[in-house]
């Protein structure tokens, strides 16, 4: 591939990728974040009262008008959610109040009009080289392995499904990184390097490489590393990058440090 292909290629990438964090009920939207109580409460801003027990999330709308899933919600709802898992949500008129299960269970606000949302103008990152384009090595595990990894939020946890390990070299040295199952297809990665805390967000970052090929290749573009979402927004319980995922060198490609936490 031609460095003119390439680079064109990475701009559209860099392009959607904006596109979609500027989505006006994603994750830049979000305004608040609760986490539910054993007992029915209101929250500042929200209808409705909302509690949880060991299993369940439970919306008791008091008349406010509210659906869920394209349903009008006129009793008690429950939401049982899988742990670590995805999330669902209720419309309140212009918000979405978003039910997630992190250990226990918490709602969060995506408002349109939110500040972060607003005042965005795009990710900042390193110029696209293709020589942060790595080859590695897929080594699945005999069985996919749960893999326990801490949270930018203090005390929390996640459990993710590890398939196995991605095996790749960097200036003449081999590093290896566990990987995890990708949202769709492929492997997510997530991990740090020399620049985090520096040049790009401390916690860490997230690759996804696509599908290994039958002998095992896979292509690590690190010039797509992402932002997680907690990269942008205190509302976000993101998970850290497991034990070993902390590379020894600068990978000084893909996304830095947000604008909204450069001040």
């Amino acid at each position: 591939m031609s460095t003119d292909t390439f680079t064109r290629d990475w701009q559209s990438w860099k392009t959607q990728r904006e596109r979609d964090l500027a989505d006006p009920l994603g994750w830049l939207a979000l305004v608040s974040l609760d986490w539910l109580e054993d007992k029915p409460r209101a929250y500042e801003g929200l209808p409705g009262l909302w509690w949880q027990d060991a299993y369940a999330a439970y919306l008791d709308p008091q008349g406010a008008d509210l659906s869920h899933d394209g349903e009008r919600v006129t009793g008690v709802r429950r939401f049982e959610l899988v742990n670590s898992g995805g999330t669902t949500r209720v419309v309140a008129g212009d918000v979405e109040i978003e039910v997630a299960r992190r250990g226990g269970y918490l709602i969060r606000t995506h408002d349109p009009k939110a500040p972060v949302l607003n005042a965005f103008r795009g990710v900042p990152a390193y110029e696209p080289d293709a020589a942060w384009v790595l080859s590695g090595t897929f080594e699945p595990f005999d069985e996919p392995r749960p893999t326990t990894v801490g949270a930018v939020v203090e005390g929390l946890s996640h459990v993710y499904v590890s398939p196995g390990i991605v095996r790749f070299e960097h200036d003449g040295a081999e590093h290896t990184l566990t990987a995890f199952n990708g949202k769709k297809d492929g492997l997510l990665i997530l991990f740090t390097d020399a620049t985090s805390g520096v040049t790009t967000y401390a916690a860490n970052r997230s690759l996804a490489v696509p599908e290994p090929a039958e002998d095992g290749s896979v292509v690590l573009d690190f010039t797509r590393a992402t932002n997680l979402p907690c990269a942008f927004t205190d509302f976000a319980t993101c998970p850290l990058p497991p034990a070993g995922n902390d590379l020894p060198f600068a990978v000084e490609a893909g996304e830095k440090l947000p604008y909204e936490r450069s001040h």
